[in-house]
């Protein structure tokens, strides 16, 4: 697979961006983990064009990084471009779009996946800021706005035909948000219509490496993104590759290998804050998710969530490895809410 001159080799798994998530330190655990592309969190157009900092800090790339996307949203055509203009100059390896995010305060102003509302916008949108930059740029989308308007495969050509150089989708509608299924076979039929030439990166609810070989069997994609699988679980890249190469699912991580890794991505979050409270606030998401399946584990829990020092969570931490020590975790009913 390829996007623009960038070789990416053969089934690429990608980090899906998503707000508050894929920062540094996560990423960095990811890409340890086997993730194959990055990509930072999405970027505000109109914050970036006012300079921003916190915005523009979102944008500072790492070597362990690449290759990486900043992915960019926003309504206004030009606004968009201007960011995309921005964004080239933090070198990423490509300039994403944000046509997919569901969520009210960016589809309900136009942006994001309620631009699947006014598709010539979507389109022109695409066509300048391909002309803009000379960097590959890429979209990300759903397949469609509710169940009576899914025109992702037509959507699917006219982005190929205006310059883009690859295309994610996402399986669900934006009417969905989250909930119900991914439809893979929707996906599936953009990756067959004989127009589309560019490759398909296929997204949601890949929860594990099985989850994973169901998906590609269903829809031929040429890569995968993943996203809130990753979250608590970010070793799924590596298992999800060993399992389609070998056909044998990795054994889960026991409890103390997984406090070495927040361990490691909470030095790295601490490397990058400028405050420790920023830090260890920015590790609560990842604290609620990593130990699936652990019995009698809900005081330790609230105590991970509710600790603000650096020291303090050590300690929990050490207390976790002391009590199940032995444990592996469970991923059979954990869930991507």
């Amino acid at each position: 697979m390829k996007i623009g001159e960038l070789e990416l080799g053969e089934m690429p798994l990608f980090l899906s961006p998503m707000e508050d998530v894929t920062y540094k330190s996560f990423r960095y655990i990811c890409k340890k983990y086997g993730a194959d592309v990055m990509s930072t969190e999405f970027i505000s157009s109109e914050a970036l064009i006012r300079d921003v900092n916190k915005t523009k800090r979102k944008m500072t790339l790492f070597e362990f990084d690449r290759p990486i996307a900043i992915q960019i949203y926003g309504a206004n055509i030009d606004s968009m471009v201007e960011a995309a203009k921005v964004a080239e100059t933090f070198q990423p390896n490509y300039i994403d779009i944000n046509f997919g995010c569901p969520m009210k305060k960016i589809a309900g102003k136009g942006a994001g996946s309620g631009l699947l509302r006014d598709i010539p916008k979507m389109i022109e949108m695409a066509s300048q800021i391909v002309k803009a930059v000379n960097l590959p740029v890429t979209a990300k989308t759903r397949v469609g706005w509710d169940d009576n308007d899914k025109p992702i495969v037509e959507v699917s050509e006219r982005l190929q035909d205006v310059g883009i150089q690859m295309l994610a989708l996402h399986g669900r509608t934006r009417q969905q948000l989250y909930t119900g299924e991914a439809d893979w076979e929707m996906i599936g039929k953009v990756k067959s219509n004989p127009r589309f030439k560019i490759p398909l990166v296929g997204n949601g609810d890949i929860n594990g490496p099985e989850k994973a070989k169901e998906a590609r069997d269903i829809s031929g994609v040429d890569g995968m993104m993943i996203g809130r699988g990753a979250i608590g679980r970010p070793w799924i890249f590596r298992e999800i590759k060993h399992y389609f190469q070998t056909g044998e699912m990795l054994p889960p991580p026991t409890v103390p290998e997984i406090v070495e890794v927040i361990k490691e991505q909470m030095e790295q979050s601490l490397s990058w804050k400028e405050y420790e409270k920023q830090a260890i606030w920015e590790m609560r998401r990842h604290f609620a998710r990593y130990f699936p399946g652990v019995p009698d584990f809900r005081e330790l829990r609230i105590a991970l969530l509710r600790a603000e020092e650096h020291t303090h969570v050590l300690e929990i931490l050490d207390r976790i490895v002391d009590k199940y020590r032995d444990t592996r975790v469970d991923y059979t009913n954990m869930s991507l809410k």
